[in-house]
């Protein structure tokens, strides 16, 4: 487990459901199809975007956090645009970033592409970049968020109690979950076996 790369640097990875490639305005018309289920956008820290210039600008403030280094998750098979992921919190003095603002297209829910997305992530942060702990956070009351943290081998951690405001103004307590380096030579290969 060495640093090959470094931890802010932004490149494509690819498997055989899905491809990350870095986030661009580019990816704007093909998020908004895949965002129209407002469903969606239920837990996330931002309101679902109805047009193209709203996406763009959606897209426009992930790049522009300079702790974010946002990815748009593009179909293997259709090579469209079904959502985006990010590394976020990178830390790379102690080793860890969380994966997070994620959302997928309602129709790739519960198909192989967002747990091969995460393998990916996972694969990278640990492999590559030697981290010693990836986190996840998600809302307290995002169940299917915290079933799905949980079906990649995380653990969770504790609650932080009024951690955030969402976008409708109401306080937010948000689930911690993670994966050490120690876990991780268990995790690859259950996560692995899910893909078959």
């Amino acid at each position: 487990m060495g640093a090959v790369s470094t931890w802010r640097e932004h490149r494509t990875l690819t498997g055989k459901h899905v491809r990350l490639e870095p986030l661009t305005p580019s990816h704007a018309p093909g998020l908004l199809a895949a965002g129209r289920d407002p469903d969606v956008w239920t837990w996330l820290s931002s309101t679902r975007p109805t047009t193209v210039p709203e996406m763009e600008a959606l897209i426009t403030r992930a790049l522009a956090d300079p702790d974010r280094l946002a990815f748009a998750q593009i179909c293997a098979d259709t090579g469209e645009a079904a959502g985006t992921t990010s590394y976020y919190d990178i830390d790379e003095q102690h080793r860890g970033l969380a994966i997070g603002h994620t959302w997928i297209g309602s129709r790739w829910h519960r198909t192989g592409l967002n747990t091969e997305a995460k393998l990916l992530l996972l694969s990278h942060a640990f492999d590559h970049l030697g981290a010693i702990r990836v986190a996840w956070h998600t809302d307290h009351r995002n169940e299917r968020s915290q079933r799905a943290i949980e079906r990649l081998g995380a653990r969770r951690e504790g609650v932080l109690r009024s951690h955030r405001i969402r976008p409708d103004g109401t306080i937010r307590d948000t689930v911690t979950y993670s994966v050490t380096a120690e876990e991780w030579p268990t995790v690859r290969p259950a996560l692995t076996a899910k893909l078959r």
